[in-house]
């Protein structure tokens, strides 16, 4: 999935970054928020999920949650909030907010929140998704065919999520590798076909219960 991160404070987004893309995530950092703002209007389908730290300055984070939405933003967004009064927690889920973290906060209840909101995509997909002899714990990024364990690299099960909460439909090269690499990776087309090349021959199955289909020029699909 690919997040992007507002925050002000260098070493805390640093530290963000490189532990969510550790987990397998592509991950874009703005520090202002108004380059924020323009960034998601532009590329407001790119994004799955937004970190918003609450006080930046020039713009307060609960301020631009409430210009996303007021924009048609949907892309779920977590405050990161230093104010832990009920009434502040409220007033940020009130703006649009689909959750918070208060600092200082846990890597592990940040992970969780953050699985927790990817787990809500506009058609929902179960904890554990599976299609013919090929199982997916969203939760655990457990991969299992024909009862044996997977081993995918990260950007191929970040391929393969993409696909399961779109299955049948027809995803573009450009989506893909918006979703899987971050806004600053150089992607050359040759990249995509080698991990799709990898992910068919590593979910492969005697039944062939799991396709992707090259639609030519456009971009693949799973076929369930």
């Amino acid at each position: 999935m690919r997040l992007i991160i507002i925050e002000d404070e260098e070493d805390l987004a640093k530290n963000l970054k490189r532990l969510l893309e550790l987990k397998g995530h592509a991950v874009d950092w703005l520090a202002d928020a108004q380059k924020a703002r323009t960034r998601l209007l532009m590329y407001r389908d790119d994004y799955d999920l937004i970190l918003l730290d609450l006080t930046l300055p020039g713009m307060d984070g609960s301020v631009l949650t409430q210009e996303l939405r007021s924009e048609g933003v949907a892309t779920p967004i977590i405050i990161l909030t230093g104010r832990s009064q009920t009434e502040y927690k409220v007033a940020l889920l009130n703006s649009g907010a689909d959750d918070y973290v208060v600092k200082p906060f846990s890597v592990d209840e940040l992970l969780a929140r953050i699985n927790s909101v990817l787990r809500r995509p506009a058609v929902s997909i179960p904890l554990v998704y599976a299609i013919g002899d090929v199982e997916v714990n969203t939760t655990t990024r457990m991969v299992r065919a024909q009862g044996k364990d997977v081993q995918l690299t990260l950007k191929e099960y970040g391929l393969l999520e993409c696909f399961i909460r779109q299955p049948n439909e027809v995803l573009t090269r450009e989506e893909l590798c918006n979703r899987v690499w971050d806004f600053n990776a150089l992607t050359m087309s040759n990249v995509l076909d080698v991990h799709m090349k990898n992910l068919r021959k590593k979910l492969s199955t005697d039944d062939d219960s799991i396709r992707f289909e090259t639609v030519r020029g456009v971009g693949y699909r799973l076929v369930s």
